[in-house]
């Protein structure tokens, strides 16, 4: 039985239909697939997804999976991203390229990137602000990486950890950097996203409802599980329905997961406590004139711009426009961060977020009257935060739930940001029903 109809979840239905094994079932708590992962068709034709989602993989399974449901229908993108950092625009990664700051910032950069590089970077750094002070030194610190990754986590980055980096976060050579300064060379190819390809039509969903198409009969929507019987191994769902099952593959938020455990099991629960997330508001504004831009997002750091990154969803795909009008439309995508019980205001928000793309030069003070289309979603359970303590829980979770025959997959489910993407998560749904079916080790989710 899988939980779950996103990523993770319709991964391991793929497989399990590719296999040829037909006892499972598949419960989608929404009337629609893709989770985080899905899109969605604003009145005015426009198409959003839940965040900005690119194709990239790390895995051959996972480009064949996109290549059998797309097919030739597919953009693929060179990444052309940006920060904007005061009255600066600095191409991604921020240092690799501090050529574009003003000379004073500059110095600061360079004297506290050399100071760290002689220090050892970060090797021994207990958080993740310590990681980056000792990685980076203060100038960087101060004018990028403290910041923008505050706007992104909601959390002190003293109580976040390190072990979750790997290639997420450029580090710096500090001969590389200070050569780009001197010959005023740009340096914009670091990271697995370099390029990257994205749905012709229906966004990022369209990858997901394509695959459930493959298998439509075996998925039940509107089933929003509530409790998960240990002992008699059924779980029951909000309408007053149930089920049983031999193994279950859950691609549900861990924490939640846990308090719908019977009987109740207080270690589980103080473990799952100790797991902490963010939300997500996304802002699309529509606009009835055309951009022609070669950059695909923007990162802020500023506080008073309210979201962390921008993206000119137009750019990804025409079809992101109503009836693929790039002529006449364009789109742009915001992300805003926000804790748990937190009620964003979400149109001083979106007046916010306005306001900050024409200090940044990215809409005209006239544009505000060519917005024919204001998208909003706020998005429960965006970032699983990598705190101090997430390992400890994990430890103690997961092997847990291993005992009950519970597999706890996916972005939520296995509650690791790192290994969180798109690609991560199918892989996680494919190898736990090798597992399950052959014993095959799980190596995503073991990594």
């Amino acid at each position: 039985m899988v939980i779950g109809a996103g990523p993770t979840g319709l991964g391991a239905a793929y497989r399990l239909r590719e296999l040829h094994y037909d006892n499972w079932v598949l419960y989608e708590q929404s009337d629609h697939v893709g989770g985080h992962s899905g899109s969605q068709v604003d009145r005015n034709g426009f198409v959003w997804d839940e965040g900005g989602h690119v194709i990239f993989s790390h895995y051959p399974y996972f480009d064949r999976v996109v290549d059998r449901m797309l097919g030739k229908e597919i953009h693929e993108r060179v990444r052309e991203s940006w920060i904007v950092a005061g009255e600066s625009w600095v191409p991604y990664p921020f240092q690799n390229n501090l050529r574009y700051l003003p000379k004073a910032q500059q110095l600061s950069c360079l004297l506290g990137a050399a100071k760290a590089s002689n220090n050892g970077r970060g090797r021994d750094s207990a958080n993740f602000r310590d990681w980056i002070l000792s990685t980076f030194g203060e100038g960087i610190a101060e004018n990028f990486m403290f910041p923008y990754n505050q706007k992104v986590w909601t959390t002190p980055l003293e109580q976040m950890s390190r072990s979750w980096i790997a290639d997420r976060v450029s580090v710096v050579d500090f001969k590389r950097v200070l050569e780009n300064v001197v010959y005023e060379r740009d340096d914009v190819g670091w990271g697995p996203n370099s390029t990257f390809r994205f749905p012709l039509r229906g966004g990022t969903g369209e990858i997901y409802r394509r695959m459930a198409d493959c298998f439509a009969e075996k998925i039940q929507t509107g089933k929003k599980l509530a409790e998960v019987d240990l002992a008699a191994k059924i779980i029951s769902f909000e309408d007053g329905s149930g089920d049983s099952y031999d193994v279950l593959i859950s691609t549900a938020p861990l924490d939640l997961l846990a308090q719908m455990l019977k009987p109740a099991d207080n270690r589980l629960l103080d473990a799952a406590a100790q797991l902490e997330h963010n939300n997500l508001l996304v802002i699309g504004l529509g606009l009835a004139k055309k951009i022609e831009t070669s950059k695909c997002w923007i990162y802020f750091a500023d506080p008073d711009m309210p979201c962390y990154r921008a993206t000119y969803f137009s750019h990804y795909s025409p079809n992101n426009v109503p009836r693929g009008d790039t002529e006449r439309f364009s789109s742009l995508m915001c992300e805003i961060s926000f804790r748990p019980g937190e009620a964003p205001d979400t149109e001083r928000a979106i007046e916010q977020t306005i306001a900050g793309l024409v200090r940044a030069g990215m809409l005209d003070e006239c544009d505000r009257t060519r917005i024919v289309s204001r998208h909003q979603r706020k998005v429960s359970y965006s970032y699983p935060i990598p705190t101090l303590g997430r390992d400890e829980a994990l430890a103690t979770l997961q092997p847990a739930l291993m005992g009950y025959d519970i597999y706890s997959r996916g972005r939520f489910g296995a509650w690791r940001y790192e290994i969180g993407n798109m690609d991560h998560s199918v892989m996680m749904g494919v190898e736990a029903v090798d597992h399950i079916l052959t014993g095959t080790q799980e190596t995503v989710f073991q990594s």
